[in-house]
């Protein structure tokens, strides 16, 4: 985040960034911490409403795609992303 940007802020010029969408950010569905090189960082994800834009990977990206829950489960994801996401109602549809 930038100095004294909202969430709300945050998330919508990091999804154009790293994604090339706009959107509309919705209620905050959960969060997490992790750990990081000098403390912890907290990560809070949101629901959002794509309203514009063509998916591409930003730059710290080689891929991106919309998936379905089956093809979520033969991905390589980051440990506990699943389980958060299923915990917080947020996997992919079938």
């Amino acid at each position: 985040m930038e100095p004294d940007e909202t969430d709300e802020a945050a998330v919508t010029r990091e999804l154009l960034e790293e994604t090339g969408l706009s959107v509309t950010v919705s209620r905050l569905v959960g969060s997490v911490e992790r750990p990081a090189p000098n403390g912890v960082y907290a990560i809070f994800d949101y629901e959002c409403q794509v309203t514009s834009g063509v998916l591409r990977a930003g730059d710290d990206a080689s891929d991106v795609a919309w998936v379905d829950s089956a093809t979520l489960d033969t991905l390589p994801t980051t440990e506990g992303l699943v389980e958060a996401l299923s915990e917080w109602n947020c996997l992919p549809r079938a």
